[in-house]
């Protein structure tokens, strides 16, 4: 995709929230802070005037390994995103088959979702959560790995790791259209090292980790407005490829200031996958 004929996209312009790169050691809660601890430690940089272009005109020119994220349409059968069993027995299916077709992978292996959805977290529904306004990327390269023996037993894992392999995300709305609080990603190519930071996840039972973003006006940010339940998002997240394929693609929900103030609150599902490649 040439960069320079994204210049001619339309877009909106609205506030990301990057992490300041200031040499601390990053961490957040995943939910309630441990009896003791901080609720958090991060330098927060709230950056307005970020330009987020429409995608949708230049959709079929993208890459996962090229931008790191790519829209699909993608019908599904499930007609509650809500009910735990229609997402383990027909949409863990649906996302598989829809990985190993377009990304020529050998094996896929869901083995998480999370549901974001306003209106269930304001009602304080156990496992809700809110669209997460902060850019980030879902895991690191250490993480990435350890995810990898978490879901395999130990001799297909120390095999999988000699080959190529890859965390790939599914989102999609629950509700359309989605305005309220869309999904923006970042050209992976638009990215450099310097700007990656690691942070700590903190969970009651277990510790997990991000990457984190410092701000750069090189970043080339894009979304696809009003998302039908009918389209699917699929983010890079981790590559263990290092050749110049994305690797990692931060991404961030945000405030559009053209939403109507009667659209539906935000309502969505993301499935994450371990996409294996190779024999």
């Amino acid at each position: 995709m040439n960069v320079h004929a994204t210049e001619l996209l339309s877009g909106v312009r609205t506030t990301l929230n990057y992490f300041a790169s200031s040499g601390k050691s990053l961490f957040s809660y995943v939910r309630d802070p441990i009896a003791g601890g901080a609720a958090g430690c991060c330098d927060v940089a709230s950056i307005p005037g970020v330009f987020i272009r429409d995608a949708r005109p230049i959709s079929k020119q993208l890459s996962l390994d090229e931008q790191g994220f790519e829209l699909w349409q993608h019908q599904t059968k499930v007609t509650d995103f809500y009910d735990e069993k229609q997402i383990a027995n027909i949409y863990h299916d649906e996302i598989e088959k829809l990985l190993l077709r377009v990304t020529g992978a050998r094996k896929v292996l869901i083995f998480d979702h999370t549901i974001h959805s306003v209106p269930k977290f304001l009602d304080g529904v156990r496992g809700m959560r809110e669209p997460t306004r902060r850019v980030h990327n879902d895991y690191t390269a250490t993480l990435g790995k350890r995810r990898l023996r978490d879901h395999l037993d130990p001799e297909e894992a120390d095999v999988r790791l000699q080959r190529r392999f890859a965390e790939v995300k599914v989102w999609r709305p629950i509700r359309d259209p989605l305005e309220d609080a869309p999904l923006a990603v970042c050209d992976a190519r638009s990215i450099s090292e310097k700007e990656v930071i690691a942070s700590d996840l903190i969970y009651a039972s277990n510790d997990g980790g991000t990457c984190s973003f410092s701000f750069s006006p090189n970043h080339r940010w894009f979304y696809f407005p009003r998302m039908r339940r009918d389209e699917v998002l699929l983010i890079k997240c981790h590559d263990l490829a290092d050749d110049g394929t994305a690797r990692f693609t931060a991404h961030s929900s945000f405030d559009d200031p053209t939403v109507p103030q009667n659209a539906l609150p935000h309502e969505s599902v993301e499935v994450r996958a371990l996409v294996f490649f190779g024999r």
